[in-house]
């Protein structure tokens, strides 16, 4: 496989092909990071560009929609900013969330605060809010 890598990449039109294609899509990126509102910029990305069409992935089901419901004023976006587009295309694509977050560990509450939530979680009724915090009291003991 290495081998018709290295043959495709040593073939100085298809290399310019991917180049000049991997620097349309860093053009589209940014004129997409300066149109699409900073709340939906952080939550899709520029995925493709595929016979004149954008294709953006969307972290999930509600910024697709409303990119979707954008799509227009984001294809004359990127037509004004000298790109070839006749429309946007948004498709979910969710990302792992554990590369973006992953739970601390070790941490302590402050007394004051662990004796306030467990004062909280007494008094209350059954329930996964109450779960969470009996958690988060177990673990801030553990790490003590």
């Amino acid at each position: 496989m290495s081998h018709s890598l290295d043959r495709f990449l040593a073939n100085t039109d298809a290399a310019g092909s991917v180049m000049a294609h991997a620097r349309l899509l860093q053009k589209l990126a940014r004129i997409y990071e300066n149109s699409a509102p900073e709340h939906l910029g952080k939550a899709s990305r520029v995925a493709n560009y595929k016979s004149g069409t954008v294709v953006i992935h969307a972290d999930n089901g509600a910024v697709a929609v409303k990119l979707r419901q954008m799509a227009p004023t984001l294809a004359n976006e990127f037509s004004k900013r000298g790109v070839e587009c006749n429309g946007v295309t948004v498709k979910v694509q969710a990302i792992e969330i554990s590369q973006h977050f992953q739970s601390p560990t070790g941490h302590t509450l402050p007394a004051g605060a662990g004796r306030a939530l467990a004062e909280l979680a007494a008094g209350m009724p059954a329930s996964p809010l109450r779960e969470a915090i009996e958690t988060l009291l177990e673990r801030s003991a553990k790490a003590e």
